[in-house]
Protein backbone atom coordinates (compact mmCIF):
# COMPACT_ATOMS: atom_id res chain seq x y z
CA UNK A 1 0.00 0.00 0.00
CA UNK A 2 1.44 3.40 -0.85
CA UNK A 3 1.52 5.50 2.31
CA UNK A 4 -1.38 7.69 3.26
CA UNK A 5 -1.89 10.82 5.58
CA UNK A 6 -4.70 11.19 8.03
CA UNK A 7 -5.69 14.56 10.07
CA UNK A 8 -6.79 15.35 13.56
CA UNK A 9 -7.88 19.05 14.98
CA UNK A 10 -4.05 19.00 15.71
CA UNK A 11 -2.37 16.62 14.24
CA UNK A 12 -0.67 15.42 10.69
CA UNK A 13 -0.21 11.87 10.22
CA UNK A 14 1.76 10.69 7.95
CA UNK A 15 4.72 8.21 6.87
CA UNK A 16 7.86 9.28 8.30
CA UNK A 17 11.10 9.49 6.02
CA UNK A 18 15.43 10.22 5.80
CA UNK A 19 14.31 13.77 6.31
CA UNK A 20 12.89 12.56 9.43
CA UNK A 21 16.10 10.42 10.99
CA UNK A 22 17.04 13.69 13.18
CA UNK A 23 13.94 14.22 15.11
CA UNK A 24 13.50 10.42 15.72
CA UNK A 25 16.83 10.34 16.76
CA UNK A 26 16.78 12.68 19.11
CA UNK A 27 13.37 11.55 20.42
CA UNK A 28 14.83 7.96 21.35
CA UNK A 29 17.49 9.26 23.52
CA UNK A 30 14.87 9.77 26.53
CA UNK A 31 15.83 6.84 28.62
CA UNK A 32 12.08 6.78 29.99
CA UNK A 33 10.97 5.56 25.88
CA UNK A 34 14.27 3.00 25.62
CA UNK A 35 12.89 1.11 29.35
CA UNK A 36 9.49 0.72 27.84
CA UNK A 37 9.21 0.50 24.55
CA UNK A 38 10.71 -3.33 23.45
CA UNK A 39 11.64 -2.47 19.89
CA UNK A 40 14.22 0.07 21.14
CA UNK A 41 17.85 -0.58 21.82
CA UNK A 42 19.80 1.12 24.40
CA UNK A 43 21.59 3.06 23.84
CA UNK A 44 19.78 3.79 20.42
CA UNK A 45 22.10 4.87 17.67
CA UNK A 46 21.95 7.19 14.46
CA UNK A 47 21.99 4.31 12.70
CA UNK A 48 18.69 2.65 14.10
CA UNK A 49 16.99 5.90 13.18
CA UNK A 50 18.20 5.33 9.69
CA UNK A 51 17.24 1.92 9.28
CA UNK A 52 13.76 3.26 10.88
CA UNK A 53 12.99 5.86 8.73
CA UNK A 54 14.91 4.33 6.26
CA UNK A 55 13.95 1.02 5.62
CA UNK A 56 11.66 -0.15 8.15
CA UNK A 57 9.21 2.23 7.50
CA UNK A 58 8.68 1.97 4.11
CA UNK A 59 9.17 -1.86 3.77
CA UNK A 60 6.12 -1.91 6.18
CA UNK A 61 3.95 0.05 4.03
CA UNK A 62 4.77 -1.55 0.76
CA UNK A 63 4.55 -5.26 2.74
CA UNK A 64 1.22 -3.97 4.06
CA UNK A 65 2.11 -5.49 7.43
CA UNK A 66 3.13 -2.52 9.42
CA UNK A 67 1.61 1.00 8.54
CA UNK A 68 3.69 3.81 11.12
CA UNK A 69 2.90 7.06 11.36
CA UNK A 70 4.97 10.47 12.33
CA UNK A 71 2.30 12.57 14.65
CA UNK A 72 3.29 16.38 13.32
CA UNK A 73 1.86 19.35 14.61
CA UNK A 74 -0.73 21.14 12.25
CA UNK A 75 -0.47 24.86 11.25
CA UNK A 76 3.08 25.17 12.62
CA UNK A 77 5.07 28.14 11.00
CA UNK A 78 8.86 27.19 9.03
CA UNK A 79 11.41 26.17 11.30
CA UNK A 80 10.12 23.51 13.04
CA UNK A 81 11.90 19.70 12.85
CA UNK A 82 10.26 17.69 10.12
CA UNK A 83 9.85 18.99 6.60
CA UNK A 84 7.28 22.29 5.83
CA UNK A 85 8.44 22.70 9.75
CA UNK A 86 5.97 20.07 11.12
CA UNK A 87 7.41 19.08 14.51
CA UNK A 88 7.17 15.61 15.59
CA UNK A 89 5.31 15.14 18.57
CA UNK A 90 5.58 11.36 18.53
CA UNK A 91 5.14 8.23 16.09
CA UNK A 92 2.43 5.69 16.04
CA UNK A 93 2.15 2.24 14.33
CA UNK A 94 -0.71 -0.68 13.46
CA UNK A 95 1.14 -4.14 13.07
CA UNK A 96 -1.00 -6.46 11.51
CA UNK A 97 -1.34 -9.89 13.62
CA UNK A 98 -4.16 -11.84 11.95
CA UNK A 99 -6.40 -11.60 9.35
CA UNK A 100 -8.80 -8.58 10.57
CA UNK A 101 -6.22 -7.85 13.68
CA UNK A 102 -3.83 -5.34 13.73
CA UNK A 103 -1.88 -4.12 17.10
CA UNK A 104 -0.97 -0.66 17.52
CA UNK A 105 1.89 1.13 19.43
CA UNK A 106 2.94 4.19 19.68
CA UNK A 107 5.52 6.74 21.83
CA UNK A 108 5.16 10.67 22.23
CA UNK A 109 8.20 12.89 22.71
CA UNK A 110 8.70 14.05 25.93
CA UNK A 111 8.07 17.51 25.72
CA UNK A 112 4.85 16.84 24.09
CA UNK A 113 3.66 14.04 26.55
CA UNK A 114 0.31 14.80 28.64
CA UNK A 115 -1.23 16.94 26.02
CA UNK A 116 -3.42 14.17 24.35
CA UNK A 117 -1.56 14.12 21.05
CA UNK A 118 -0.95 10.53 20.59
CA UNK A 119 -4.72 9.58 21.91
CA UNK A 120 -5.98 11.53 19.25
CA UNK A 121 -3.64 9.92 16.83
CA UNK A 122 -4.84 6.68 17.91
CA UNK A 123 -8.69 7.31 17.42
CA UNK A 124 -7.61 8.84 13.99
CA UNK A 125 -5.50 5.62 13.33
CA UNK A 126 -8.20 3.30 14.53
CA UNK A 127 -10.77 4.49 12.57
CA UNK A 128 -9.04 4.55 9.24
CA UNK A 129 -7.63 0.61 10.25
CA UNK A 130 -11.54 -0.38 10.71
CA UNK A 131 -12.47 1.16 7.37
CA UNK A 132 -9.54 1.21 5.28
CA UNK A 133 -7.80 -2.57 6.38
CA UNK A 134 -10.64 -4.45 7.18
CA UNK A 135 -9.51 -4.56 10.73
CA UNK A 136 -12.30 -6.42 13.05
CA UNK A 137 -10.40 -6.57 15.87
CA UNK A 138 -7.34 -3.48 17.28
CA UNK A 139 -4.98 -4.85 20.02
CA UNK A 140 -2.93 -3.09 22.65
CA UNK A 141 0.07 -4.39 24.57
CA UNK A 142 2.17 -2.48 26.99
CA UNK A 143 4.73 -4.25 29.72
CA UNK A 144 2.72 -4.29 33.13
CA UNK A 145 3.75 -1.31 35.09
CA UNK A 146 3.97 1.40 31.90
CA UNK A 147 1.00 3.25 33.16
CA UNK A 148 1.59 6.00 30.63
CA UNK A 149 0.76 3.80 27.55
CA UNK A 150 -2.36 2.19 29.65
CA UNK A 151 -3.68 5.89 30.20
CA UNK A 152 -3.54 6.86 26.81
CA UNK A 153 -5.31 3.25 25.18
CA UNK A 154 -7.98 3.44 28.27
CA UNK A 155 -8.72 7.21 26.87
CA UNK A 156 -8.87 6.18 23.21
CA UNK A 157 -11.26 3.58 24.44
CA UNK A 158 -9.22 0.31 25.07
CA UNK A 159 -10.79 -2.14 27.21
CA UNK A 160 -8.21 -3.71 28.66
CA UNK A 161 -8.53 -7.29 29.13
CA UNK A 162 -5.89 -8.54 31.06
CA UNK A 163 -2.29 -9.75 31.95
CA UNK A 164 -0.17 -11.82 29.71
CA UNK A 165 2.48 -13.70 31.60
CA UNK A 166 5.50 -13.45 29.91
CA UNK A 167 4.06 -11.28 27.03
CA UNK A 168 6.75 -9.16 25.38
CA UNK A 169 10.42 -9.53 24.99
CA UNK A 170 11.98 -6.67 25.80
CA UNK A 171 16.03 -6.45 25.16
CA UNK A 172 15.45 -10.17 26.12
CA UNK A 173 14.03 -10.64 28.92
CA UNK A 174 10.08 -11.96 28.94
CA UNK A 175 8.16 -9.69 31.10
CA UNK A 176 4.27 -9.57 31.70
CA UNK A 177 1.52 -7.04 29.32
CA UNK A 178 -1.31 -5.87 29.75
CA UNK A 179 -3.39 -6.66 26.39
CA UNK A 180 -6.37 -4.66 25.62
CA UNK A 181 -8.67 -4.54 22.48
CA UNK A 182 -10.65 -1.29 20.48
CA UNK A 183 -13.53 -3.05 17.78
CA UNK A 184 -15.11 -0.86 15.62
CA UNK A 185 -18.42 -0.94 17.19
CA UNK A 186 -16.82 0.87 20.45
CA UNK A 187 -16.63 3.86 17.76
CA UNK A 188 -19.81 3.06 16.14
CA UNK A 189 -18.67 1.27 12.92
CA UNK A 190 -19.38 -1.74 11.60
CA UNK A 191 -17.31 -5.18 11.37
CA UNK A 192 -16.45 -6.54 8.32
CA UNK A 193 -17.63 -10.34 9.77
CA UNK A 194 -20.62 -10.29 12.61
CA UNK A 195 -19.15 -10.58 15.76
CA UNK A 196 -21.11 -12.36 18.47
CA UNK A 197 -19.61 -11.85 22.22
CA UNK A 198 -19.79 -14.55 25.04
CA UNK A 199 -22.70 -14.43 27.15
CA UNK A 200 -21.49 -14.59 30.83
Amino acid sequence: MEPVTLTTDRLLLRTVGPDDTEAVYRAAQDPVMQRWISQFPSPYSREHAEALTGQIVPDGWAGDSMYTFGLFLRGEAPGGEGPGGAELTGMLGITMRALGVGEVGFWAVREHRGRGYVGEATLAAARWAFTALSVDRLEWRAEVGNVASRAVAERAGFAVEGTLRSGVNNKGVRRDCWVGSLLPSDLGLPSTAPYLPART
